[in-house]
């Protein structure tokens, strides 16, 4: 979950009031999902497994990769694989539902 930074009033000992920030847990499904990645091998995974690569936060987990993707998009997603690279980026392996197709979402997305 990402936490969102909010200031809460707090009193001191003193009598003088002070922000202290505060985190609360709002999920954004846009600080999960970067960016969908349009590579030959991505383009060949969408078009004969049904799967979807993006780029994803580097903390973010497969069940946050999973419920992000499926509000974004508004399909099912049956399984998620992540592979971390070297340089600190993270890729979401995304495999839809037999009944949603990830050439539909690609094409959306502007790929196909």
């Amino acid at each position: 979950m990402v936490k969102d930074k909010v200031a809460k009033e707090e009193t001191r000992k003193d009598g003088k009031k002070e922000a202290v920030p505060t985190f609360e847990n709002k999920f954004n499904p846009y600080h999960i999902v970067e960016a969908p990645l349009a590579t030959e091998k991505c383009i060949r995974l969408i078009e004969f497994d049904n799967i979807l690569v993006f780029l994803v936060n580097p903390r973010a987990t497969k069940r946050e990769v999973k419920r992000a993707v499926e509000e974004l998009f508004k399909v099912k997603v049956s399984s998620v694989n992540i592979q971390n690279s070297v340089k600190g980026k993270k890729k979401a392996y995304v495999k839809l539902d037999p009944n949603y197709s990830a050439s539909d979402v690609s094409a959306d997305l502007g790929f196909i």
